[in-house]
């Protein structure tokens, strides 16, 4: 059975994001150095943003927000103000920074869009994802838009038949093991991982055992030819 829709992730798929989210967190560690340790503060971050992303969803508020969270929880609720103003203009600057496309994915995105029908289907702030696309310059070659709370096999099952001919011909890419790689899988998709930069431990999984329908490429430019053997193998008899 060929593949007819693609799925693609947004963030350290099609351009950097990552990497300002490390820079920021640099900065929070340097902020609150007096009251804790480099180790045990990013380990307090990240319980912070695993508890609090029912609340905020993924993005650069609730990573701010939790920032927050953690800086009131090391400081015993004595958190100079500068300190949180500090935080939050570093949340503004991330919210602020000029998108800047990964190597070969314009030419990529442009030639799988003469080919299958493309979907962006990301998760984060609303207002964020979309500033970004806007200014990506990729908005045209996407059939559809999909800005999801969260990337479950549900979501998949039900974004891949409204674009497309349900999740059995459809492939997903993105940098996220867990969200861009096993959720598809297991909704019947194809997963492929194309790492980029430090893998985020919230993000952290093993692909499903024996999953026939799982890849993993070193850049995204690697997926046309990818898609190349994949059609070849469902066309033989």
């Amino acid at each position: 059975m060929t593949i007819t829709t693609i799925g693609l992730d947004a963030d350290d798929t099609l351009w950097h994001n990552g990497r300002f989210f490390e820079l920021t967190q640099a900065r929070f560690t340097a902020l609150l150095a007096d009251h804790a340790d480099g180790a045990d503060l990013a380990g307090r971050l990240l319980a912070a943003e695993r508890r609090n992303l029912g609340h905020y969803g993924f993005g650069v508020k609730g990573f701010v927000l939790s920032m927050i969270e953690t800086a009131l929880e090391v400081t015993e609720g004595r958190v100079p103000g500068a300190v949180i103003a500090e935080i939050m203009a570093a949340g503004r600057e991330m919210l602020e920074h000029p998108v800047d496309l990964l190597p070969g994915v314009q030419s990529t995105v442009t030639h799988l869009a003469g080919r299958y029908r493309l979907v962006l289907i990301t998760k984060g702030d609303l207002l964020d994802q979309e500033r970004k696309l806007a200014q990506s310059g990729l908005g045209d070659l996407f059939h559809a838009v999909e800005i999801v709370s969260a990337k479950t096999p549900a979501v998949y099952a039900r974004v891949f038949a409204r674009h497309g001919a349900g999740p059995e011909r459809a492939l997903m890419a993105g940098n996220a093991m867990a969200s861009d790689v096993v959720a598809p899988i297991l909704a019947g998709a194809w997963g492929v991982h194309v790492p980029h930069g430090p893998e985020w431990p919230i993000e952290a999984a093993d692909p499903p055992p024996g999953a026939d329908r799982f890849r993993r490429l070193p850049r995204l430019s690697d997926l046309p030819a990818l898609l190349d053997r994949i059609d070849t193998r469902a066309a033989v008899p």
